[in-house]
């Protein structure tokens, strides 16, 4: 039901299987024998020539997509990925996440991605931001009528009316402790609290 991707490259692949052997070992484990399953994910993640080469025959880039394949190898339904491409550079990057696209697209599987790195979340179509142990924020993108990419950034309201407004939109209008608030017909209007000075008090 669920594949996991680590980080570190050389936890997610047995170290003296070839990439082929390490995507079979989970179906093996549950009891089918899929060969050409293997290859079939090997080839939808660009990675089809590494199958008979070990990790340490392979690029990081190589082996985070050899990661993906095990981690869909049983067709879950989900995969969670704990900063994939942290210790891979952007182009490297990029390669790694292209293959969890297509998985998503071409295989329908979710893919959660949890990470820090804040140009990550440019490369989905839904970032959700957690602060403070709270859900806070959520992005949505899409792609426009002339193929750019329209992001809309959506605070997260909890069942009391609580929000987190994001941390760049308050730092950006220098609000801190209370905003002032003002009720329109059809939305809520969020300011900079205007304080009154000693000489207004």
């Amino acid at each position: 039901m669920v594949g996991f991707i680590w980080q570190q490259t050389a936890r997610n692949l047995l170290s003296y299987l070839t990439a082929r052997e390490n995507v079979e070992l989970p179906m093996r484990l549950a009891g089918r024998n899929r060969r050409n399953r293997a290859m079939e994910l090997l080839t939808l993640l660009g990675v089809d020539y590494c199958a008979d080469r070990k990790p340490s025959e392979m690029s990081g880039g190589e082996q985070q997509r050899v990661a993906i394949a095990v981690a869909l190898a049983n067709s879950p339904q989900l995969i969670l990925a704990d900063e994939p491409t942290g210790e891979l550079d952007s182009d490297t990057s990029e390669e790694v996440f292209e293959a969890l696209r297509r998985a998503n697209r071409e295989l329908g599987v979710t893919v959660v991605i949890v990470t820090h790195d804040a140009l990550v979340s440019e490369q989905v179509d839904r970032t959700v931001g957690i602060r403070d142990g709270r859900t806070s924020s959520e992005t949505l993108r899409r792609e426009g009528a002339e193929g750019e990419i329209i992001a809309e950034e959506y605070a997260v309201l909890d069942r009391v009316g609580r929000l987190q407004l994001p941390r760049d939109f308050m730092n950006a209008l220098d609000m801190e402790r209370r905003v002032r608030l003002e009720l329109e017909s059809d939305h809520i209007g969020v300011w900079p609290s205007r304080e009154e000075s000693p000489d207004e008090q």
